[in-house]
């Protein structure tokens, strides 16, 4: 097994350990293992961590150099370049990705969204002309002027953690924002790596700092509470979205919450490609941890038992080919830890409670190894007031839900806490009309791609607030101000 490089602290401009040298082992998903350690990050740390941050806000002119940011993204971008065979190693290492999602969703997406960030840049309007309108006597020309909000918490998960970090670092550094990175504990390493290639691109101090530890409440409640923090942008769980804006309500903080899902694909009747819409839902890419994940599949009635057949079929042709680490053609590896795989297995414990019919799967494979290895798994027989249709259970469970018509179908997809992603397949206008009545942030048409990084992706309800990628993404991390002042004598009334 590979032994990743440790994991340390960068804060203002220093790659260190933590403070008293504590650090934590970084569990191998394939394993259980270690694999490498990293820096446990003290109270102490965080509080250096957001000080450099607001010096380097308050006190440079990283916030009006829109030159010299630019420039240093760009040789950032550079460096992740040549350091990508690293980046797929932690990718696999410490999400516990299969060698045929590293590429696809953990490497080259997360990059390309990079990319498409630099392009779209130019588009951001840092002066908006609101004409002219007259007041009390006088004509007054106004104009608006689109600043960094400041210093930005950002605070990532582990599941593509490469993709969720560059989405939050790379928007707010080229809105002018200063960043304190908080990677989740099972992926320091991917965190780590921000701080090292900033270093080595030449960032001035403070402008990005990257904490983190064992504990990992400790430095994402320090960003959350302290006044010097403009802006708290979060990925992860709704529970923890719903205290972060509690905490942060005593300073009146900021937030950009992009929290879970559990949408809903829809194929219809009259899918042009039936069988493989339903085949394709197998919930199997990367262990299905995905916040935007098709998690409920949804068929018509007069299908159900064709649909059925079909996903017993894939799931066997499936069979055992997943789950080996050295394996390029496999897709699904383990869960991220024990604590993850214990919680999949008691959602699919309960689903058989509930009464689901569980089609294929739904058991621990310590055959796999010594990691974290739950089956693909499928329950049929479901109704939408399960649990399992309701909560999002982040591992490869697709459950299945028989409709009546467009109009059960819809009601059924909206009949949800979150309003994150969704698909429908079927001929074309019918599809779009449902589309357009499924109340959620991305709904994917005949299979459309729906994420990418030139267009805004984010939730409704539950799933959260705010949008990331695209003009918008970077937008968020801006405020505007107004600038007025009288230019003649307004024509009389």
């Amino acid at each position: 097994m590979t032994t990743l490089p440790d994991a340390k602290l960068y804060i203002d401009g220093k790659l260190r350990d933590a403070t008293g040298g504590a650090t934590f082992d970084v569990i191998s998903p394939w394993t259980g293992e270690p694999v490498g350690k990293a820096a446990d990050a003290t109270a102490e740390d965080v509080e250096a961590a957001i000080a450099a941050a607001r010096r380097a806000f308050d006190t440079t002119d990283w916030s009006t150099n829109v030159e010299k940011r630019v420039a240093l993204v760009k040789k950032y971008r550079e460096l992740f370049e040549k350091n990508r065979a690293r980046l797929g190693q932690l990718a696999v290492h410490e999400a516990g990705a299969a060698l045929g999602a590293v590429n696809r969703a953990q490497v080259d997406m997360a990059l390309d969204g990079w990319d498409d960030y630099m392009a779209v840049f130019p588009k951001v309007e840092w002066e908006l002309d609101y004409g002219e309108k007259p007041a009390f006597g006088m004509i007054h020309k106004r104009l608006g002027l689109r600043e960094a909000v400041g210093v930005v918490g950002a605070i990532t998960p582990w599941n593509v953690p490469l993709y969720v970090n560059i989405g939050k670092v790379v928007a707010a550094l080229l809105a002018g924002c200063t960043v304190v990175l908080k990677p989740a504990p099972d992926t320091p390493g991917m965190g780590a790596i921000f701080g090292e290639l900033a270093k080595e691109a030449g960032f001035p101090d403070g402008v990005i700092n990257v904490v983190f530890g064992a504990d990992p409440a400790l430095a994402g409640e320090m960003l959350v509470t302290d006044p010097r923090v403009d802006l708290i942008s979060f990925t992860g769980s709704t529970g923890v979205g719903k205290r972060i804006m509690e905490q942060g309500a005593a300073s009146l903080k900021r937030v950009f919450l992009e929290l879970g899902g559990k949408s809903a694909k829809i194929v219809l009747d009259d899918a042009p490609n039936f069988q493989m819409d339903v085949a394709m839902s197998m919930l199997v890419f990367h262990a299905g941890q995905g916040c935007a994940v098709h998690s409920r599949l949804l068929v018509p009635k007069s299908r159900y038992e064709e649909a059925k057949a079909i996903l017993k079929g894939a799931y066997g042709q499936l069979g055992d080919n997943w789950g080996v680490i050295d394996n390029p053609a496999h897709i699904m590896g383990p869960v991220v830890s024990r604590r993850q795989m214990e919680r999949v297995k008691s959602y699919i414990d309960l689903g058989q409670e509930e009464g689901a019919t569980l089609l294929v799967g739904g058991n621990i494979r310590p055959d796999k190894g010594n990691g974290f290895f739950v089956e693909p798994t499928c329950f049929v027989d479901v109704t939408n007031d399960m649990r399992i249709a309701q909560e999002e259970i982040f591992g490869p469970v697709l459950v299945v839900i028989p409709y009546e018509d467009d109009e059960d179908a819809i009601r059924i997809a909206n009949e949800s806490s979150y309003g994150l992603s969704g698909g429908v397949s079927g001929s074309h206008d019918r599809a779009m009309n449902i589309a357009r009545r499924v109340k959620t942030g991305s709904m994917s048409v005949n299979n459309g791609m729906c994420i990418a990084g030139d267009i805004p992706f984010g939730g409704f309800k539950a799933s959260g607030m705010g949008r990331e990628w695209g003009v918008e993404g970077i937008e968020e991390y801006t405020d505007i101000k107004m600038l007025a002042w009288p230019v003649g004598q307004a024509e009389p009334a």
